[in-house]
């Protein structure tokens, strides 16, 4: 006898969740984690830190990037949290002010601790 199909996740399955959890859809998959410890976003901090004046400014680098920490990102029927995610300014010339975004970051870092390095 075969299982039976699984329910693919919604976005209604991620609001359910408590506050002190951050979940993903992929490939129509729930997947939850405890959000990042203090060490953990520490170091995406960090990385931020040393990222924004060559890449985003511009002080001795590039410049012409934006980046943000721990967007959420609709992208087409998956729902992911990266740690740090980076967009050319010129494919997203402003920020908009909503609450996740729809276009795919040009770079993307997941910062993993021992727990998250096993998974």
């Amino acid at each position: 006898m075969s299982e039976p199909a699984r329910k693919r996740a919604t976005y209604a399955d991620l609001l359910a969740l408590p506050v002190h959890m951050v979940g993903e859809i992929i490939a129509g998959e729930l997947s939850v984690m405890p959000r990042p410890r203090a060490r953990h976003a520490a170091a995406s901090s960090s990385l931020g830190e040393e990222l924004g004046p060559p890449f985003r400014r511009g002080r001795g680098g590039p410049g012409g990037w934006v980046f943000l920490d721990e967007p959420e990102l609709h992208l087409a029927d998956d729902v992911v949290v990266p740690d740090l995610a980076g967009w050319h300014r010129a494919r997203m010339p402003e920020l908009a002010d909503v609450p996740f975004l729809e276009l795919a970051p040009d770079w993307i870092c997941e910062v993993l601790s021992p727990r998250t390095a096993r998974a």
